[in-house]
């Protein structure tokens, strides 16, 4: 699949606006006035061209047909996933899918709860994982950015659904969460990352506008999301001698992943020294909770040894109290002790 040429990207683009004229066209002409005005507002911000982020006017418009009333919550959101799901265009596809996000960032509780209600708390709730757009070797390589910014989203729709707690400091945080939930919501926030940290290595394409506003605002989202695991993480620091021995490798596993993370999200996000401080924080529990494992490990071998061994000569003997025999050795009460 060669580059494409000036001449093709220029059809392509003429095309594109054709597409989206006809597509306005019809929504005004056949549908009724009322459903044209929720498909309209859709399309505008939906557009095959310009290649650029959907302008922000049309966005509020869109967000405020659906602010107030559910019927037209729903319509906006129908549209919107209708036009999602039936494209194979990749920069209808993004606009779609940074029209959801400023819905889920920005909407109304009517508006979020349609998105919820429509997609529903499971995986591949987008279903754009076999998603790709083969007019030539770019829209190629974008399409990996589609997929990964769908998982992203589907993965924010899961922490609504099941940690919708919001961060707050540590004594209201360890008043009001269990730490059963507290260690639910960790393992949702660090697969939140995990995805973000999933995003495809052609991150050069970030000069295009669309990429480079997706980027901007799963960071957002990434920012946010490490400001709540660092909050569950100080809270967990301060209950780390009371958890179990389970909840201790449930700690420690995720900390480790988020470790591993961390190359690439300071890559993609460049933010090594504004977040050095969460790291940190990271790291210093991650030696807290191998301390504590280390302590309960060598507390469990004393105890072991002090119960159930003795020592001779500096070895330790297991001792063995089977029927009439001490240290393995055959006892014959026959024999009398003699004095030295």
């Amino acid at each position: 699949m060669g580059r494409p040429s000036s001449n093709s990207k220029k059809m392509r683009n003429l095309v594109g606006i054709l597409k989206d004229k006809v597509s306005l066209i019809k929504a005004t002409l056949l549908l009724s006035k009322k459903s044209a005005t929720f498909n309209v507002a859709v399309l505008r911000v939906t557009t095959h061209f310009p290649v650029d982020p959907p302008p922000e006017a049309a966005v509020d418009d869109v967000l405020a047909l659906g602010h107030h009333h559910q019927p037209g919550a729903s319509a906006v959101v129908g549209s919107l996933l209708r036009r999602l799901r039936r494209t194979q265009n990749v920069y209808v596809a993004l606009k779609c899918l940074l029209t959801l996000h400023h819905i889920l960032a920005r909407g109304s509780p009517v508006l979020k709860d349609q998105i919820s209600s429509a997609i529903g708390p499971h995986n591949n709730l987008l279903n754009l994982s076999n998603f790709r757009d083969e007019s030539d070797p770019d829209t190629w390589e974008i399409s990996a950015w589609v997929r990964w910014y769908a998982a992203v989203l589907e993965q924010g729709l899961l922490l609504d659904h099941r940690s919708p707690s919001a961060s707050q400091n540590g004594e209201t945080l360890g008043q009001r969460i269990s730490t059963t939930t507290l260690l639910n919501e960790m393992g949702l926030l660090v697969g939140m990352v995990e995805q973000i940290c999933q995003s495809p290595e052609s991150l050069h394409y970030q000069k295009i506008n669309l990429v480079h506003e997706v980027m901007r605002l799963v960071g957002e989202d990434y920012r946010m999301t490490m400001r709540e695991i660092l909050a569950r993480i100080a809270e967990l620091g301060k209950r780390i001698d009371d958890l179990s021995d389970e909840e201790l490798n449930d700690v420690w596993f995720g900390l480790k992943k988020l470790e591993e993370c961390k190359e690439k999200v300071v890559l993609m996000f460049l933010n090594k020294k504004m977040n050095d401080g969460g790291w940190d924080l990271i790291a210093q529990m991650s030696k807290d909770v191998e301390g504590v494992k280390h302590r309960r490990a060598s507390l469990r071998l004393v105890k072991f040894q002090g119960s159930g061994s003795t020592r001779l000569g500096g070895e330790i003997i297991p001792l063995r109290t089977r029927g009439k025999r001490w240290l393995d050795v055959p006892w014959n009460p026959l024999v009398v002790p003699q004095a030295c």
